[in-house]
């Protein structure tokens, strides 16, 4: 009779007189509200899906310097490499730097002076705490804040942002040393 669908529910229901009509006019509205707030956006969109792609990459960073035993810490796979303790290190580090500066209060964290397995995973959650702290209270308006680093004027979203894909990057490299050791990524192992 009206064919099949969405659109045909509507038909029917709206043809249909008294108080049946307003039942389930007032049920199809409630549903339409309910699914409305549902798929409603974040109030930050841009940093809502800025800061999905930074967890993502934080926790496979941290399970990485967690599965990397101690003892393989000062591996490098040529001499011309950093070990992979060094990397942990220049990422906390450069984390630090990055988030604290968005923060507009720079910091140095010197984890480059570590050398134990210990003292490199703690130094990278401090640098991660630093960026966690930052991107829950930057919102898309004030994303745009200029911060002075140095001798350049970067916004907040800049330094975020440069944060997260120097962390993808060397995430890059962290694969390549685990899988050399016989380890499987965290992002591999997680599928």
């Amino acid at each position: 009779m009206y064919g099949g669908g969405f659109g045909s529910l509507v038909i029917l229901l709206l043809r249909k007189p008294g108080r049946l009509f307003v039942k389930h006019y007032s049920m199809m509205v409630g549903c339409l509200l309910t699914a409305s707030c549902a798929f409603a956006q974040p109030a930050s969109p841009f940093m809502a899906e800025l800061k999905q792609f930074y967890t993502v990459r934080k926790g496979d960073l941290l399970k990485a310097a967690d599965r990397m035993p101690a003892e393989d810490y000062d591996f490098k796979p040529t001499s011309d490499v950093r070990t992979f303790g060094q990397l942990i290190a220049h990422i906390a580090d450069a984390q630090m730097s990055f988030c604290s500066g968005a923060k507009g209060q720079p910091k140095r964290l010197n984890a480059a002076s570590k050398t134990s397995k210990v003292d490199l995973v703690a130094a990278l959650r401090a640098s991660f705490d630093e960026c966690d702290g930052v991107f829950d209270s930057t919102t898309d308006a004030t994303a745009t804040l200029m911060m002075k680093a140095g001798d350049t004027e970067h916004s907040k979203f800049w330094s975020l942002l440069y944060a997260t894909l120097h962390d993808n990057e060397e995430y890059g490299y962290i694969a390549v040393y685990l899988r050399l050791k016989n380890l499987v990524p965290p992002s591999t192992n997680s599928r």
